[in-house]
């Protein structure tokens, strides 16, 4: 019986010695990469900058910092995506977008976690946030086969004419994401510039581009087109001067920029008669956002067409 007791009493030893063996595990720190035609490379000059904790200043991760070549290298992509895109059926992008959202879904908790560390939210509201923003880009969906109904039409004219007023994609547009909303702001200035048939170039918000960069995986692993979205991460003042005088590039959303930057890079978009969306400074990301954003990129073509003919 002795020995019995003395047996019982070393096997819990024996468990808490086997539980310190145990290894620790590394952490794999993810590495941010620029999504650009379809393919996620470096920056063309290798540069980094560090993206920090909102609360606790914290470092979170490396992220690219894009250049002057990486944002020309964005545009000839977006360009070669355009007839395609704009080409295909509007259900068709519909069904695209809706993949896209689906994947979004699957992903929400690594969203939620860049969300809160990004805007300094709870988990909580974090994940708020991201459920929004996935249902703002559903929306987005439904309209691509809609926004025709809307905005074209046939138009009563005197003579023996049919005259039709049909939608088109504007073609390239520069995208400056919200600097103080990086997911929900970010979707509500991107899924209504591919939505109606446009091809992006967007640069994400400076201070929190993860959510950003992480969208852009998102989409290379849905069913968009390479080109169609391209996602330069880094300095908005850097980037932006050469996107707006680019000749290739057919508008300009300027929500990411205000005071100077803003006024200097409409007067660039001037230039090259871009169509250019100023930002609001009432805009709010959480409320309605309307077809605005929609008509925005899109340019009216009248046909007129002889009846009987």
């Amino acid at each position: 019986m002795k020995a019995e007791k003395s047996e019982r009493a070393e096997k819990p030893v024996k468990a808490e010695k086997s539980e310190k063996r145990e290894a620790v595990r590394l952490s794999v720190l993810k590495t941010y990469k620029l999504y650009v035609g379809g393919a996620f490379p470096r920056s063309e000059s290798g540069r980094v900058y560090e993206v920090t904790d909102s609360r606790s200043g914290a470092w979170l991760a490396n992220a690219p910092l894009s250049s002057r070549k990486d944002a020309r290298d964005a545009v000839v992509a977006a360009r070669k995506a355009v007839a395609g895109w704009s080409g295909a059926t509007a259900y068709n992008r519909g069904q695209v977008l809706y993949r896209v959202a689906e994947m979004l879904e699957g992903r929400r908790d690594q969203f939620a976690r860049e969300v809160g560390e990004a805007e300094g939210l709870t988990k909580g509201k974090a994940a708020a946030v991201v459920d929004a923003a996935v249902d703002r880009w559903v929306w987005y969906a439904g309209w691509t086969d809609k926004i025709a109904q809307v905005v074209g039409g046939a138009n009563p004219v005197a003579g023996p004419y049919f005259n039709l007023s049909t939608p088109e994609p504007t073609g390239v547009v520069a995208v400056l994401a919200p600097q103080d909303s990086s997911f929900l702001g970010l979707v509500s200035v991107l899924a209504p510039v591919i939505a109606t048939g446009n091809t992006a170039v967007l640069v994400a918000s400076e201070r929190a581009p993860l959510p950003a960069l992480s969208l852009g995986e998102v989409l290379a692993t849905s069913d968009v087109p390479a080109g169609v979205v391209n996602i330069l991460s880094g300095r908005t003042a850097e980037l932006a001067p050469p996107l707006a005088s680019h000749q290739d590039v057919n508008a300009l959303d300027l929500t990411g920029a205000t005071g100077e930057l803003a006024v200097d890079l409409e007067a660039s978009a001037a230039d090259t008669l871009k169509r250019v969306r100023r930002p609001s400074p009432t805009e709010s990301w959480t409320a309605d956002p309307g077809i605005s954003r929609l008509t925005a990129w899109l340019e009216t073509k009248t046909v007129w067409h002889p009846i009987g003919v």
